[in-house]
């Protein structure tokens, strides 16, 4: 489902937990803060706390900024108080992602890379109540589950 994010104060300590001195903007969605930064190259560098985006009541934070080369957008997401520090790859996150960057470049159908140490792309097709999201993946374990 397409997420609806909200304008909204940056909680205390969010980005300087970050590591960034200022946002271009600052949005919450349903669980998580949404955080616009000025290009690709400053999402790439971050270098966050950890332990303090643990502290924050969120379920994560998901940092943003134009794409280059080719790509619309570029991410990444923390969820250290969920127990993940980084995920590599985040569709509930492009959820999101999907309809901020939709609305700002006026396209519904979106090239996306999250910027984790493994990193992925996403293709991205907006719509009015959900987000399309393909990309390519690679099977690492196979099982089944038994009651």
């Amino acid at each position: 489902p397409a997420t609806r994010l909200e304008a909204g104060d940056a909680p205390a300590g969010l980005l300087d937990a970050l590591g960034v001195d200022a946002a271009v903007e600052v949005l919450r969605a349903r669980w998580d803060w949404l955080v616009v930064l000025e290009d690709a190259d400053a999402v790439r560098a971050l270098a966050p706390d950890h332990r303090r985006l643990a502290g924050l009541d969120v379920r994560g934070v998901m940092v943003t900024a134009p794409g280059e080369g080719g790509l619309d957008l570029v991410s990444r997401f923390f969820a250290p108080g969920s127990g993940i520090d980084e995920d590599p790859v985040t569709g509930s996150a492009h959820c999101a992602l999907g309809p901020y960057w939709s609305a700002r470049l006026g396209r519904s159908r979106l090239h996306a890379a999250q910027l984790s140490a493994r990193g992925g792309r996403l293709t991205l097709e907006v719509g009015e109540a959900r987000v399309g999201i393909t990309g390519r993946a690679v099977t690492v374990l196979e099982g089944s589950l038994r009651a």
